[in-house]
């Protein structure tokens, strides 16, 4: 697979997110299968990794751990801080990036990483009771350690941004951006080229619904946190429909599938952009990395964008907002 640079980090154009395998989308996957499904990833020449320790919580770190032990030295972990968690493990639903907390976190992962570093570690969401000076002149110093090769923000506004980057230069920002979610284009992308900050796609395939194998009549796992995002009601994911059959048509003209063109479409963005999607199965990893090979000109991307793809529903639940830094 080709490869991108995140700053001054070379990885796979593609990357894989591993959080739905442990976390978040339904039953967990058999841990045998998870780590075997890790593996066809890499053998196929991804090189980038995405986990965190909130996934499980803490089951998915140790799984990638164990997956990519035997691949370790020519692959980038991208792991989380900045969640808290009580005595037994539980997540309490507060954030936690004080200090102490990140350095006793690192070694954490560290740990279940089965690794003595860690290529990118984010602050997985902006703690306002935290100066974010503080959080970035932490990971400065396990960096000078040796411990942390990369320092990334999460879901984090302009502002912070650029405090975080006096501090300690931020390798990459990790958000949501695909064809159903753009904003950042109005203010993240232009400021991240102006730093030069690579930008990690996260849900480039809108949490799934841009694969075209989810409808109004798709029933969730009670444990899929989709059952709690407005944008994925009955009601909007029927309105939304329009917005697949768009993606379909335009890639049927291309020989690719919707999940290829949506993926190539964020590729197509940047040349600093990487997109980390997630799956369970085999083939669809094999579907998503051909993605990479799916050429859009000028004139396609012209076509994407004058359809006008509009989409009914917020990203996430108002429960969820206080987690967003604007």
């Amino acid at each position: 697979m080709k490869t991108r640079k995140l700053g001054t980090l070379e990885v796979s154009t593609i990357g894989l997110g591993c959080m739905g395998l442990s976390h978040g989308l339904g039953p967990a996957t058999d841990r045998t299968h998870a780590v075997a499904l890790i593996r066809a990833a890499a053998d196929r020449g991804v090189t980038f990794f995405d986990t965190a320790q909130v996934y499980g919580p803490f089951a998915n770190e140790e799984i990638v751990g164990e997956a990519l032990a035997p691949y370790r030295d020519r692959v980038v972990i991208a792991t989380k801080f900045g969640f808290d968690f009580d005595a037994n493990g539980r997540q309490t639903g507060k954030l936690d990036s004080r200090p102490a907390t990140i350095r006793r976190s690192t070694e954490d992962s560290l740990r279940r990483l089965r690794t003595d570093h860690i290529d990118l570690l984010y602050q997985h969401r902006v703690d306002k009771d935290v100066p974010i000076e503080d959080v970035a002149g932490t990971v400065k110093q396990l960096i000078t350690e040796g411990k942390v090769m990369h320092f990334g923000l999460s879901e984090a506004g302009v502002h912070t941004i650029r405090r975080a980057h006096d501090v300690q230069s931020v390798t990459a920002l990790q958000s949501e951006y695909s064809l159903w979610w753009r904003e950042p284009e109005q203010e993240i992308l232009p400021a991240l080229e102006q730093l030069g900050i690579g930008f990690v796609a996260f849900s480039p395939l809108g949490k799934g619904f841009l694969t075209g194998t989810v409808d109004e009549t798709t029933q969730f796992d009670s444990t899929d946190f989709r059952n709690t995002v407005p944008r994925f009601s009955a009601e909007n994911r029927r309105a939304n429909k329009t917005v697949v059959d768009q993606v379909g048509e335009i890639a049927a003209t291309k020989g690719a599938t919707p999940a290829q063109l949506a993926l190539a479409w964020v590729l197509a963005q940047r040349p600093w952009i990487v997109p980390i999607p997630g799956t369970t199965k085999l083939h669809r990893l094999e579907e998503n990395f051909g993605a990479a090979n799916v050429e859009l000109s000028a004139d396609d991307l012209r076509r994407i964008n004058d359809s006008k793809i509009t989409v009914r529903g917020e990203r996430y639940s108002e429960s969820s907002e206080w987690m967003i830094d604007r």
